[in-house]
């Protein structure tokens, strides 16, 4: 079993920045992706960054590209959000693939494992 726990949550202004952080522990014998999602009050869970295991691949939404940074060290991996947007609020998941995909890794049915959730909440 694979654990995942996110940090690095908050409460900041609009055009404000803050580093998500998502530490993996647990039975890590298969990995490949490590994505982040959000999911807003009201909508769908969606797809917001994610990064292969290797870090050699990294793929984004279009909504952040530009703004967002994911990157990885050993087993936590980092999201890092500049010129936050109030369209940015929502609670941030961060989740594990153990299973290898051609392509990207957009979609949620990818992932086997899944963290809590840190709630981030940009202000106008």
């Amino acid at each position: 079993q694979v654990q995942l726990v996110e940090s690095g949550g908050g409460l900041v202004q609009t055009g404000g920045s803050l580093r998500l952080s998502c530490g993996a522990s647990g039975r890590m014998f298969s990995m490949y992706a490590v994505g982040w999602f959000r999911q807003a009050p009201g909508k769908e869970r969606e797809f917001v960054a994610a990064i292969s295991w290797s870090g050699g691949n990294t793929y984004y939404s279009d909504s952040v590209k530009g703004r967002f940074t994911i990157s990885s060290s050993k087993n936590t991996v980092y999201l890092q959000m500049n010129s936050l947007k109030p369209e940015d609020t929502a609670v941030y998941y961060c989740a594990l693939s153990a299973t290898s995909y051609s392509g990207s890794y957009y979609y949620t049915w990818q992932y086997n494992y899944w963290g809590q959730g840190t709630q981030v909440t940009v202000s106008s």
